[in-house]
């Protein structure tokens, strides 16, 4: 009986040796080839890498945010800002790193390793994307080079560059030949624009708009035949104006390159010229008095230009129809639309004034017929047949 017993013992000793040896092959080999324990441990890394990326990205902005305050140029700040989203990747990349490393799947050349470069050329590019729209604004003297447009264009171009170029660098960590892709992209870039000529038309027209400046969004401008508005945006392809009416018109950018465009926005003063007629009865000196007091209302209001900055003429024009034509021409100050009205009913209240004063009137259309005293007048039947009534006896009473 003991030496059974000792067998069982013997053999439940081996058994329990054989598992656990099964246990350790398996703990050390089941998860990816690696032990277990550095599976736990990986995604442990991970996992906090992930819950930590806030707090760690925040940390880490405040840190540099309050090391940028104390330069005494505001680039740093607005790069910071940029960077803020960005830094979020980095405890991320920190995790996974850490994770495939005790895997032993961060080696040279492995999967791991090019994971882990992916998501730093992604975080640099990211990065990169995101801060060309703070430099633009922080670089000083770059507004008065350049118009507002023509940086959002510049702007818009370097974000698509890094775009392209951040996913070229992936591909190339990924071993994917970037060379072929480039030229397949480029025989289709030639059959799209060969169908697309208006559209690289529209893009070259608006480039010419913005070098040129012809008009900037806010402007007030007329295209003949085209359109009257206000300018809301210049984009790649066309051009917002808003009308007078409210609704807006996009209108291609060939159109305002092709065309003659007026821009109302840089009129240095607003005109008034007007035709005024008086009655052929008005003598030389109220003529003179006219002309006169008109010219000195212009010349002493503060609110219209004076010569020799822009010219002004008040004087006997011509003789018209029905009227002796003065012609006023002048400039105000101010080229605002609702103060140009205002200046122009004060002028006119002035004038009305000035020619009551002159003691004769304004002129209008009319026509005087003179008849000849040995003309043979016709007179209608009905007329002669009243006539020979009213000169009968009693012929006043006759209806």
């Amino acid at each position: 009986m003991t030496q059974q017993a000792d067998e069982l013992i013997a053999d439940a000793a081996d058994l329990t040796a054989r598992l656990w040896e099964q246990v350790v092959a398996v703990w050390n080999t089941s998860f990816f080839g690696a032990s277990v324990g550095d599976g736990l441990m990986a995604l442990v890394a991970l996992a906090a890498g992930l819950l930590l990326r806030g707090v760690v990205a925040r940390w880490l902005v405040n840190l540099l945010r309050r090391l940028a305050r104390r330069t005494p140029t505001k680039i740093d700040e607005a790069l910071v800002d940029a960077f803020a989203e960005p830094f979020k990747l980095v405890p991320v990349v920190i995790g996974l790193f850490i994770g495939l490393s005790l895997l032993d799947l961060a080696g040279p050349g492995s999967p791991g390793e090019r994971i882990i470069q992916s998501l730093i050329a992604v975080t640099i590019f990211w990065a990169l994307h995101n801060a060309v729209t703070p430099v633009s604004k922080a670089i000083p003297g770059l507004n008065r080079a350049l118009t507002p447009v023509m940086i959002d264009w510049i702007v818009k171009a370097m974000r698509a560059i890094f775009i392209i170029v951040g996913a070229a660098a992936v591909l190339e960590i990924w071993s994917i030949p970037v060379g072929p892709i480039l030229a397949g992209l480029g025989l289709f870039g030639v059959a799209v624009g060969l169908g697309a000529q208006d559209l690289f038309k529209n893009l070259i027209a608006g480039i010419l708009i913005l070098t040129e400046r012809r008009f900037l969004p806010g402007d007030w401008i007329k295209v003949d035949g085209v359109v009257e508005g206000t300018v809301e945006k210049i984009n790649f392809r066309s051009t917002v104006v808003r009308r007078f009416d409210r609704s807006p018109v996009y209108v291609p950018n060939a159109r305002l390159a092709d065309n003659a465009v007026t821009n109302f926005t840089r009129m240095t003063h607003r005109r008034i010229y007007w035709v005024i007629g008086v009655e052929y009865k008005t003598t030389t000196a109220q003529l003179q008095y006219i002309r006169d007091h008109v010219l000195d209302f212009v010349l002493e209001h503060p609110e219209f230009a004076k010569p020799p900055e822009v010219a002004t003429f008040m004087r006997v024009d011509s003789f018209g129809p029905s009227s002796i034509d003065f012609m006023l021409y002048c400039f105000t100050i101010t080229t605002n639309w609702g103060e140009w009205l205002r200046l122009k009913e004060e002028l006119a209240f002035a004038i009305k004034r000035i020619v009551e004063e002159a003691g004769t009137g304004f002129a209008f259309p009319s026509q005087t017929i003179y008849m000849d005293d040995g003309a043979e007048v016709f007179v209608p039947p009905k007329v002669q047949r009243h006539a020979r009534a009213l000169a009968a006896p009693g012929g006043d009473k006759v209806e």
